[in-house]
């Protein structure tokens, strides 16, 4: 339905995540993969959506200039909030230990933008899940990032991997948007291009 809908367009993600790019398969789309290395930084004085809205916008920004008439660039960004700051990617094991325990009976906000870029305008939405952990022992938490590496995931851990079915309590909003991408807003934006 959707690809037929974007037939005079042609959908670039600038995303190397996995998960992403799953997702847009999901939704029937035909869609092409450009990437480009940014540094990933914001300014300290940023909050929650601010940052990922930034972020999202900044790897758009790479592109300017680049894109084709009836291309329509999209970038996302994705963290975690929780005690009033944003945590990212773990640096290492004991990083990615150390985030797990702070999440541990406790709730923290997952929160998404997507940016969508054509060569006359860029837009960015947003999406904040919230999430609650069950407390989580050392050895779980040791047991999760020794066998499932989350080293590439913001928060140190996928809600769709093991520590999710044992570790969530519940879950406030939307479940993909926790996995990476809130597919039900990008959905909307895009049937509503045309």
């Amino acid at each position: 339905m959707l690809r037929n809908k974007l037939k005079q367009y042609k959908i670039i993600l600038a995303s190397g995540s996995p998960r992403r790019q799953q997702f847009f398969k999901d939704l029937d789309l035909d869609f092409e993969i450009r990437l480009k290395e940014i540094e990933e930084i914001f300014p300290v004085e940023l909050k929650r959506e601010a940052i990922t809205n930034y972020l999202a916008e900044l790897k758009a920004a790479a592109f300017e200039g680049e894109l084709n008439e009836n291309e329509i660039l999209v970038t996302s960004d994705t963290i975690v909030w929780h005690n009033e700051k944003a945590v990212g990617k773990p640096k290492n094991k004991q990083d990615a230990f150390d985030i797990l325990k702070s999440l541990s009976n406790a709730t923290h906000e997952v929160i998404t933008s997507v940016c969508f870029k054509t060569n006359t305008k860029t837009e960015v939405i947003f999406e904040i899940t919230k999430v609650t952990f069950n407390e989580l022992t050392d050895e779980v938490i040791e047991y999760y990032i020794e066998n499932y590496k989350p080293f590439d995931k913001a928060g140190a851990y996928g809600i769709q991997e093991w520590i999710g079915f044992i570790g969530v309590k519940k879950i406030e909003g939307s479940y993909a948007n926790v996995i990476g991408f809130p597919v039900d807003k990008v959905y909307q934006y895009l049937i509503n291009l045309t």
